[in-house]
This record gives C-alpha cells, sequence and structure tokens, in this order.
C-alpha cells in the first residue's frame, strides 16, 4: 500500500474569507469612557447643587426648601431630557451617562434628603420631617411626570424634522 499525500497549492486568500487581522482595541469603546463622562458630569452636578445651598442655605431644624427644589428640579429636567433622547434624538452613547447619570445624578441628592430627615427628627421635629420625606417623593415623581408630559405636548406640536405643525 502506498501513502498518499495531498498536493497543497499556495494559493491567494480572499480577503473577505481568509484570516482577519487581530482586532485593535480603540480607546473610546468599552466602560472605560462611560466611567469618567459619569465621573464628570457627577462633579458638574453636585459643585450645581452646592451652589444652591449656598445661595439659599437652610437653617438648622427648619424645612430643607432648598434639597427640596433641587431634587423636584432635577427630577423635571431628568423627565424633559429622556424624552428628548429616547423619542426625538439619536444621542450619542455616553450622552445619557454624562448628562442623566452624571450630572443630575450629582445634582439631585436622596442622601442629603436622608440627612436632611434624620437631622428634623433629631431636633425633635416628627411632623416636619415625616411632612418633608413623603413631600420630595410625591414632588419629585410628579415633577418627572409634568415634564415629560409637557415634553411630549410640545414635542407633538411639531412634526417630523422638529418643524412647527401649521
Amino acid at each position: 500500500m502506498g501513502s498518499s499525500r495531498s498536493n497543497v497549492v499556495d494559493e491567494p486568500i480572499d480577503p473577505d474569507t481568509g484570516p482577519t487581522p487581530p482586532a485593535r482595541h480603540h480607546p473610546w469603546r468599552g466602560q472605560g469612557p462611560v466611567v469618567g463622562v459619569v465621573a464628570v458630569g457627577g462633579a458638574l452636578g453636585a459643585t450645581a447643587r452646592y451652589g444652591a445651598s449656598l445661595l439659599w442655605p437652610t437653617p438648622s431644624s427648619a424645612f430643607p426648601w432648598t434639597i427640596l427644589l433641587v431634587n423636584a428640579v432635577g427630577c423635571a429636567v431628568i423627565g424633559v431630557f429622556l424624552v428628548l433622547i429616547t423619542e426625538m434624538w439619536t444621542a450619542h452613547r455616553l450622552v445619557r451617562p454624562f448628562f442623566g447619570t452624571g450630572v443630575l445624578g450629582g445634582f439631585t441628592t436622596f442622601s442629603t434628603y436622608a440627612v436632611d430627615f434624620t437631622r428634623l427628627t433629631q431636633d425633635g421635629r416628627f411632623a416636619l420631617a415625616f411632612a418633608y420625606l413623603a413631600g420630595t417623593l410625591v414632588v419629585a415623581m410628579a415633577a418627572v411626570w409634568a415634564a415629560v408630559a409637557a415634553t411630549r405636548n410640545v414635542l407633538g406640536a411639531y412634526g417630523p424634522g422638529g418643524r412647527a405643525a401649521r
């Protein structure tokens, strides 16, 4: 019995079906940029919130109107923002983490809300503390709902391409 050897011929490789070069790592892919834009946005939002607390400080044992207003405004802005980027425009993949998670997450502050509640209860202002606890939730949810509804209403007045309907 004889052995048979296959005759391998070096043929050109079709570039569409041949081996592909190793994938290059692109610096703007992955989670690194997302973490970076969230951090930068968070710093901006927290700075804005801190500025609001300096402009309108809350006296000890008083109702924390500034933080309630900050949370209401932040919730309203996120309602508008999410309608715009989910129903009106296609946003870059880093816009939502930067603005929605970073800026608005840093601006709104439910941790300070919890600290304010604790401070009010420690000062014996139980009725005020629980009014703040419940009121902030109601105001925040109402702000999101109203902003979403208003934004959709305004956008409904516009046809495709953002032109006013006649």
